[in-house]
């Protein structure tokens, strides 16, 4: 099997409503991830809280470099968090369209 040379790793944070409680995540593939958080699967926390609405997304090509992003970012304060969201989305829209959802029937 060819092996890829681009990779997709995703830094994310997700919310229950604007300035609502805060998760940051990393993974490889943001729609099965978020599709298991939308049905209160993703982790304990954020099915405790129901944190589904995604609010930022930063993508990396190296899982080290999306890793370290995450950690940086868990280690904000709150403030620099909410900034951050509000700097691209300041009306705390829900970014995620799941795969496919732009197409037309």
């Amino acid at each position: 099997m060819p092996q890829r040379t681009y990779h997709n790793y995703t830094v994310y944070i997700l919310t229950n409503k604007p300035k609502g409680v805060l998760y940051i995540g990393v993974t490889g593939g943001i729609d099965d991830r978020m599709e298991r958080h939308i049905n209160g699967e993703g982790s304990k926390f954020t099915s405790k809280y129901k944190l589904k609405r995604l609010v930022y997304v930063e993508e990396f090509q190296y899982i080290e470099d999306a890793i370290a992003r995450e950690k940086q970012l868990k280690n904000w304060h709150r403030q620099w968090k909410i900034n951050l969201i509000e700097q691209d989305n300041p009306e705390w829209k829900d970014l995620y369209k799941p795969l496919g959802s732009d197409l037309d029937p």
